[in-house]
């Protein structure tokens, strides 16, 4: 009798085991995107529509819904990803793309450590760009050095597109911004804009030309384009200035040229998608390849299309080696990026 106990112990135990091993650990679950921004601009839109399309290609099918955590640009969404959400796969995490520096920086609200984020990927670059109202006394970049006041400029926090930008002007050419931070979104940045109560904003090129209200200000000749931050002209920007034509014509020094180079690198992370540290190897791996599919997939890249979205992608693996080559500079090149962006 014993035996035959031990046998049927057996026989149910290996069946439990295979149909363990055989159901998907994804099967059944729900995985969380947290963006760190209000929804409607382009890091909750690119959230969104890869989370319609990541499913398909993940073993089991889960579930993925979308949480808007907006705060401080990015840092609370990171924060709570990093330390509070478990490590289990099943958190994911859009920052902005230039969180990086605020770690470099040494913000007291920075509880998380970049190089310890895992890369699933990026759907596009990045590059920068700033706008003005037209009708603002600012024509064109040298207008801003000559200005008897600042111009004011909106942003969402020390880690956006804009304050970034402001510091680099100061820095290298003294075209100094009132940048007035706090704003939870681009989007309130646009409608602080309409209303007056700024003039300018800096700001990622694809959104500029890929949802409203630019499409309506720019029929209506509302904004003007003043200065681009990528290495390479958009045809989208014209004949507009970028920032490193204009570095060479100052003949700004090695320095401020290598500092610009690290700050600007966050446009190569475009809006990227993160897990937190710890998650198993195997499930990192499972969400790269569902993301690396789903920016194939015919029906995202018509949605991509249609919705304006530029498509550039890059894998995990590429952003997490290049995440270590930026949080490992030389002591100069980071003190001089500390003094840029804090003073």
């Amino acid at each position: 009798m014993g035996t035959l106990i031990l046998v049927v112990f057996l026989i149910v135990t290996s069946t439990s085991s295979l149909r363990a091993q055989a159901t998907p650990f994804y099967q059944d679950k729900t995985i969380r995107v947290i963006v760190g921004f209000t929804p409607g601009g382009f890091y909750d839109r690119w959230a969104r529509l890869l989370s319609r399309y990541m499913p398909k290609y993940i073993p089991g099918n889960p579930n993925f819904i979308v949480q808007n955590m907006h705060g401080a640009s990015s840092v609370i969404a990171a924060n709570y990803v990093f330390n509070v959400a478990k490590s289990d796969g099943l958190t994911l995490l859009v920052p902005i793309n230039s969180l990086f520096l605020d770690q470099i920086v040494g913000r007291k609200e920075v509880k998380f450590d970049m190089r310890k984020f895992e890369f699933i990927g990026t759907e596009e670059k990045a590059p920068t760009m700033l706008y003005f109202r037209a009708d603002s006394p600012i024509k064109a970049f040298a207008d801003i050095i000559k200005a008897s006041e600042p111009p004011k400029c909106g942003s969402t926090g020390t880690a956006s597109t804009g304050y970034l930008l402001a510091r680099i002007m100061d820095e290298a050419f003294k075209a100094r911004l009132n940048t007035v931070t706090g704003y939870q979104g681009g989007s309130e940045i646009d409608v602080a804009v309409e209303r007056g109560e700024i003039v300018c904003r800096g700001m990622d090129i694809p959104p500029h030309f890929g949802r409203e209200p630019f499409e309506t200000w720019h029929k209506k000749g509302f904004d003007r384009h003043i200065l681009q931050g990528g290495p390479k002209l958009d045809p989208r920007m014209g004949d507009v200035p970028t920032l490193f034509e204009l570095i060479y014509q100052h003949k700004t020094p090695e320095l401020i040229r290598a500092v610009t180079r690290i700050v600007l690198a966050s446009g190569e992370f475009g809006r990227p998608m993160v897990a937190g540290p710890g998650n198993p190897p195997d499930r990192v791996k499972i969400l790269r390849d569902a993301y690396a599919n789903a920016m194939r997939d015919t029906g995202l890249v018509e949605e991509a299309k249609k919705g304006q979205m530029d498509m550039e992608y890059t894998p995990g693996e590429e952003l997490q080696v290049l995440m270590k080559e930026l949080m490992n500079q030389p002591r100069d090149v980071v003190e001089r990026v500390k003094k840029v962006l804090t003073e």
